[in-house]
């Protein structure tokens, strides 16, 4: 008996298992982050249709808003025409999807050749990640 492909087989994964994900804001369409995934990641945030990457940095499984509360509710998940790119359309809990503290992590933009920052700090990282 063979047993049917899954839907997460048909990701080009990279060499590391992992495949790139844009978070865009369904209500204005803007890009909010950029992150990672893997297998596990997707299939989680498939399940729970809440966001979780791969955090290349902490080499573990990440939950959006694990320390922030700033969850992404996920309403869809889309795959590109090469099948190597994740989009997922979602609704930003708390208005912040950066640690910085901003809506976006596409916080500057380039002009004559400077990076300049478009966007005011909505809350003090510090009192968002209270490490201890």
């Amino acid at each position: 008996m063979t047993q049917s492909k899954s839907w997460l087989d048909e990701i080009n994964w990279d060499a590391n298992g992992l495949v790139p994900v844009i978070a865009q804001e369904r209500n204005t369409g803007h890009i909010l982050m950029f992150a990672w995934m893997n297998r596990e990641a997707l299939q989680l945030t498939s399940n729970s249709m809440q966001a979780v990457y791969w955090s290349r940095s902490r080499n573990r499984l990440w939950r959006k808003g694990e320390e922030s509360g700033h969850v992404q509710l996920v309403s869809e998940i889309r795959l590109d025409c090469d099948e190597d790119v994740i989009l997922l359309t979602i609704d930003q809990v708390g208005g912040i999807a950066c640690h910085t503290g901003r809506h976006s992590c596409f916080f500057k933009t380039l002009q004559n050749g400077h990076w300049l920052i478009d966007q005011a700090v909505i809350k003090n990282p510090e009192e968002i990640y209270k490490h201890e």
